[in-house]
This record gives C-alpha cells, structure tokens and sequence, in this order.
C-alpha cells in the first residue's frame, strides 16, 4: 500500500465519514494541531521518570481518540470519543503530582531543563489546539468533552513540566515586570 493518495492535491481532505472537505477547515485546523501537539509530545519521552512517561504514552494515546472525534462529524455508538472518565484521569494526575510540588506563588518562566522546557512548549500547544477546538465548535456540533479534555490536559502538561523540571534540579523562574 502506497502511503500518498493523490487525493489531497485538490486541497480538500476526507472525514472519516468519507465526506470531503477543504483542508483549510475548521475541523482540520482542530485535529491537526492536536496532531501536531502529539508529535511535540513524543519529543519528551523518554523523561527517563517512568510515571512520567507512562502517563505521557497514555495522553499520546487520548489524543489519538481527540483527533478521531474531532475527524468524525456524526460518530455512532462505538466510535472513538472522549468521554469524562478521560478528564478526570487528568484530573486525578494533576493532583497526585501536585502533593510533590511546592505550591505557586507567581507566574513562572516555560524553562527549565530540556523535557521541562518541551512540555511547557507542549502546553501551548495545547491551549492553541483548545483554540481551534473552541473555534471549530462555535461553526458545528462537536463533543464537548474533547474541548474539556484539552483545557484539562494543558494544566496537567504544566503540571508534569513543574515536576520533571523538580526532579531535574531546575528551579523555577518567576517573571521581572
């Protein structure tokens, strides 16, 4: 099977409904950069802390069912979607890891060591693709856990960076205003 169709070179693009539609679309701005996030998350593993990368193996995962559920304008039952449960998962990391954290006082610098630095990249990422999400629903119906999981998920993402970032020996850097 050959990897290149052809049948994009007209700039339109298949849903998975098969329905064509622009590449320039909404939809295909939406699940795109949640591709592309799942791309910049891959450059963070291995972190070398293996909770880390299990839960990052586990977003990577999510986020394949985002792009699913974004690519899918009329999913049936047993389609791939995001669901709550998902959300929550996120939820429940953001808090065990924010035991091992000091609590914030101010705004901090997206630095730190090189996977601490990537994942506070991968978190605008992540807020860019909630945009697009958020764009992408104000024009159609779409599942609006998908949209909560990627508000949840940018947290979480500034949560893992703050803790690889601990764990490294890197300390945190407030803003000079």
């Amino acid at each position: 099977m050959s990897i290149y169709t052809g049948r994009g070179d007209d700039g339109e693009t298949d849903l998975r409904d098969m329905t064509r539609v622009s590449k320039a679309s909404a939809r295909i701005e939406a699940y795109g950069t949640v591709d592309e996030l799942n791309a910049l998350i891959g450059t963070v593993r291995p972190t070398g802390y293996e909770d880390v990368d299990e839960r990052l193996r586990t977003v990577q995962n999510h986020l394949h069912v985002v792009q699913a559920d974004f690519a899918n304008p009329d999913p049936e039952e047993d389609d791939p979607v995001i669901r709550a449960e998902h959300v929550e998962t996120v939820e429940a990391w953001i808090d065990e890891y924010d035991e091992e954290l000091e609590p914030l006082t101010s705004f901090i610098l997206p630095t730190g060591s090189d996977d601490g630095a990537r994942l506070h990249h991968a978190r605008t990422v992540c807020r860019r693709a909630e945009r697009r999400a958020v764009a992408l629903a104000s024009e159609e119906e779409i599942n609006e856990q998908a949209v909560q999981y990627l508000n949840r998920l940018s947290d979480g993402l500034f949560t893992l960076a703050r803790v690889v970032n601990q764990r490294d020996g890197e300390p945190e850097e407030a803003p000079q205003y």
